[in-house]
Parts: structure tokens; C-alpha cells; sequence
């Protein structure tokens, strides 16, 4: 049995006492914003729609869970969240990297550090992070309700006053925490119901769209790579044929991606791609990706007469193994227009110096950015003025607190959102049940 379905409904007497704390969402800020209440001594409900908790949670990292990025220094990992991160100094300061680490190693969940500081969990298990978060709300009596959509919130006089469900029940709490996500995967039951809610009673929503999503593309040979990665790959946009912005780092990165059946992906395609859909608006986006950027072009030139040379009587179709993958050597080939029979040693100056410039500028045509069920995150959600990020308490509602993803927080790929989750949701814990 899956530690996700241990926690039955627990059978809540309209007449008991009310909760302290009724946390609506059993995602990544929900729950550790439940066991951390508890911990606190607070009397806890967390309201979660679907019949398990994490369902999103389970499927991150493809399966894997990248639980954070393990950059220690608050400022430059801030500079991560654009514009954002001067609104979250103060939540960091109380429960930041150090800290979330420190929680995981504290419950037994052993880590490692791969590629870009990301962090998983030794097992490579996504399950790993949530039998972690189930064993801490248990330890701290949390009442779980799986099954239980939330028809809508109740306001008055500056203050939440119920929680509806759409079985008709009223849950009631001193305070409540909307930890219910954006809307990628609504497949998960990230459909963005809280936003509706939030609308009513006053609250500013930013309409959600897809963030960190692959790309579709529009060349055949792209998507026949599928499954291929490329750990080292200089991108740059394109509009109409123009470079975008030189001086825009948003425009030209490096780093990984992946061939996927519709185009690309990949953590530097993901950070890139909200940007890209920006300008898609306004005319034919193409993408250039150098894929040899550790060469300039008189470094590959010299490589490429050496590998010629050393390959005289071999096929030219045959010669470039060494540089590249074989699947990413034969795309190249295809794309050269050189004959792929042709002997190495009778390739012509024109020819190489052609192939070098390929190498490093092959035109990939954009079409569009996949939906919001194949988004990793979403941008959107609640107004950022509108919250205390030394508390995560509304500015609106004297008892309402926000954690996680409902948050208008531009959020890049490689552990970053968890990051918000963790420590918005610790954050919002601690001083709901103060």
C-alpha cells in the first residue's frame, strides 16, 4: 500500500470544536504546512479533492522528485525568481535551503546533488519526499479529508468564515491556508478553482497560463531525435529572422536539452519557452542551437580536417561519432546536403566550412508551446502585494494564508517551485498557528 492512501477520512461531528488551522490542497505546501502547525500544537485539517495526496508531487521530476536547488546563497538564488524575489527575503530567512535540507536529512531521506545543483533523493523515488510529508502530518495527529471538493470559501467581516464543500458540509477553522497549486497538470487536480474563490471576495488573480512547458516544433527531423539528449547546447531566438535582444540572456542560453515527438524540452528549453511564447505573438520564431559551443569555428574547423584525416576512406555518413551522439551525427548529415557516401578525404573545403556553420547554427521553426498539461508549472495566480511574505497572510483577510504554486511567482526549472512550496508552506504554517 502506497504511504499516499494510508491516511483515510477521519469522521469530522459538525458539533466538535472547530479546527485551528483547515489547510485546503494535499500537495507539496499543504502538507508541510499541516505537519508543520501541528508540530506547533495547532489542530489541523487538510481538505485534498482528489481520493490521494501528491498526486502531482509523485510525478515530478519524472518520477524522481527534484526536491530543491542547492544554492545556499539566498541572493543569488532569489535572482532566480526575476522580479519576484525581492518579495521573498523575508519568508527564505525564516526557512530557506539550508533549513528544507536539514528537514529531509532530519526525517531519513538521504540526498544527492546532480547536474545544475539539483537535488533528489538517493532513492530516485518521488515517493521517497511524500512518505516523508505523510509521516509528518501523522506525528502530528493532522486530519486528512481525501475526497472532499471544495465548492467555494466564505468571507465575512475581513475574515474566513467557513470552508465549503460540495457535498454540502461546512468546515470551520481560525484560519486557512489555499495551498491548491496553479494549473499545470489539471490531470492532478491542478485546475485553478481557488482562483475563482480568491475573485469573489476581492482578492487580484493574474490569469494563469502554461509556464515552464516544451516546446512544439515544426521540423520533422526534430521530433525523429525523440528521447535524445544533448547535455551542452547554445540556444538563441529568433523573430522574423532577428535576433532577439543580444543583450537579453532570457533570448540565449546554454545548457541541456531533450528531442522530444513534438519538438523540444528540457530545463534550459523550460526556462526559455514563457518568453518564447511571448514573442510568438507577434510573427515566425525560430530557434538557432549551436551544439557544439565548447568549439569557435576555427577550433571545429581544425577538429574537423583532424577527424577527416584520421577517417580518410570512411564514409562521410560514418565520420562524425566523435563529435556527436550517432542519432544527433546522422540528423547533421541529413541536414549537411553533403553526400553521405562521399569519402572523408573527398570532402571539399566549401563542404566543411559549410558543415561548421551548420554545427553551429542549426534553424530549429517554432509552432507553439504545448498546454497546460504539459506545463510544469504555471505562471499566474494571487497578486503579489496583496500577500505578507513575512507570514504569508493575506493583506485582505486577517485569517487567510497562501502557500505554494496559487502564488504569482515566475519560477525556473531545476527545483525552484518546490523550493516556493517548501518554504511558503513551512512559512505559512508556522504562523497560522501562532
Amino acid at each position: 500500500m502506497k504511504s499516499a492512501q494510508i491516511m483515510k477520512n477521519k469522521p469530522i461531528n459538525q458539533d466538535e470544536k472547530l479546527f485551528d488551522l483547515a489547510i485546503i490542497g494535499g500537495g507539496p505546501a499543504g502538507m508541510i504546512a499541516a505537519g508543520r502547525a501541528a508540530e506547533l500544537g495547532a489542530k489541523v485539517v487538510l481538505i485534498e479533492k482528489n481520493a490521494t495526496l501528491g498526486n502531482k508531487l509523485l510525478m515530478s521530476g519524472g518520477g524522481r522528485c527534484n526536491v530543491l536547488n542547492a544554492e545556499f546563497d539566498t541572493r543569488k538564488l532569489l535572482d532566480r525568481f526575476k522580479g519576484d524575489g525581492k518579495f521573498l527575503f523575508s519568508t527564505f530567512s525564516q526557512f530557506g535551503v539550508k533549513e528544507t535540507l536539514d528537514f529531509f536529512h532530519k526525517a531519513g531521506m538521504e540526498t544527492k546533488v546532480e547536474n545544475e545543483q539539483r537535488v533528489f533523493p538517493i532513492s530516485d523515488r518521488s515517493q521517497s519526499v511524500l512518505d516523508v510529508l505523510i509521516s509528518y502530518m501523522k506525528k502530528g495527529g493532522v486530519t486528512v479529508m481525501v475526497n472532499a471538493p471544495v465548492a467555494d470559501i466564505i468571507s465575512e467581516d475581513n475574515k474566513i468564515s467557513g470552508i465549503k464543500l460540495k457535498d454540502g458540509k461546512i468546515i470551520h477553522a481560525k484560519s486557512v491556508i489555499i495551498a491548491t497549486g496553479g494549473t499545470s497538470h489539471p490531470e492532478t487536480g491542478s485546475t485553478g478553482d481557488a482562483y475563482a474563490w480568491l475573485k469573489k471576495i476581492g482578492h487580484t488573480i493574474v490569469t494563469p497560463t502554461p509556464s515552464l512547458v516544451p516546446i512544439a516544433v515544426k521540423d520533422k527531423w526534430v521530433k525523429e531525435l525523440s528521447g535524445l539528449t544533448l547535455p551542452d547546447v547554445k540556444v538563441k531566438v529568433f523573430l522574423d529572422g532577428v535576433k532577439q535582444d543580444i543583450a537579453a540572456s532570457k533570448f540565449t542560453k546554454k545548457g541541456k536539452i531533450l528531442f522530444t515527438h513534438q519538438g523540444l524540452s528540457g530545463p534550459m528549453i523550460l526556462n526559455m519557452s514563457k518568453d518564447i511564447g511571448e514573442i510568438l505573438r507577434y510573427g515566425e520564431v525560430a530557434l538557432s542551437l549551436d551544439i557544439l559551443p565548447m568549439y569557435d569555428h576555427a577550433k571545429l574547423n581544425l577538429k574537423l580536417q583532424e577527424i577527416f584525416k584520421e577517417n580518410d576512406k570512411k564514409k562521410f555518413k560514418n565520420s562524425l561519432g566523435e563529435l556527436l551522439p550517432v542519432a544527433m551525427a546522422q540528423a547533421v548529415v541529413e541536414l549537411s546536403g553533403i553526400d553521405p557516401e562521399i569519402i572523408c578525404n573527398a570532402v571539399s573545403r566549401e563542404e566543411r566550412i559549410k558543415l561548421i556553420g551548420l554545427l553551429k547554427d542549426i534553424p530549429v521553426r517554432v509552432d507553439k508551446l504545448l498546454g497546460a498539461d504539459k506545463a510544469i508549472v504555471s505562471s499566474g495566480g494571487v497578486v503579489l502585494d496583496e500577500v505578507d511574505f513575512k507570514t504569508m497572510r493575506s493583506r485582505l483577510f486577517s485569517n487567510l494564508y497562501f502557500a505554494g504554486d496559487i502564488l504569482n511567482i515566475d519560477r525556473p526549472s531545476g527545483g525552484f517551485s518546490l523550493q516556493i512550496c517548501w518554504t511558503t508552506g513551512y512559512v505559512a504554517g508556522t504562523h497560522s498557528a501562532e
